[in-house]
């Protein structure tokens, strides 16, 4: 059975993506914050690789030790086949779910917010 990606894990799949060869904590926590404004913890960066590290969808190593870091070195992430995959799945899923919706849903939201307001 194929698992499905979780909104935050999709967030952090597109991140490694962008990133590239230097995805690491820090860059990828800033990536998701940048491009969504949304605002997300370190702890919840490296929970959430951990588990798609456990799943096959990333992989990860460390770089070199800097001395700029105190000697500690960066845990860089790359996105794995599989991980791309369950990316791609869940991407056109959510594509042809909101295909020809756009102008439907942004009336909707402006009627709520128009009812928000009163």
């Amino acid at each position: 059975m194929k698992q499905r990606l979780g909104e935050f894990e999709q967030l952090l799949l597109f991140a490694l993506l962008h990133l590239g060869d230097e995805a690491y904590g820090v860059a990828i926590r800033q990536a998701v914050e940048e491009r969504t404004g949304r605002t997300v913890s370190a702890g919840a960066v490296y929970v959430a690789m951990e588990r798609l590290s456990e799943q096959g969808f990333v992989t990860s190593r460390f770089g070199e030790t800097t001395p700029q870091r105190g000697g500690r070195r960066k845990k860089y992430y790359k996105l794995e086949p599989a991980g791309a995959a369950a990316l791609q799945r869940s991407y056109e899923t959510l594509t042809k779910m909101a295909a020809g919706l756009g102008e439907k849903l942004s009336q909707n939201a402006a009627g709520q917010a128009a009812v928000e307001e009163i």
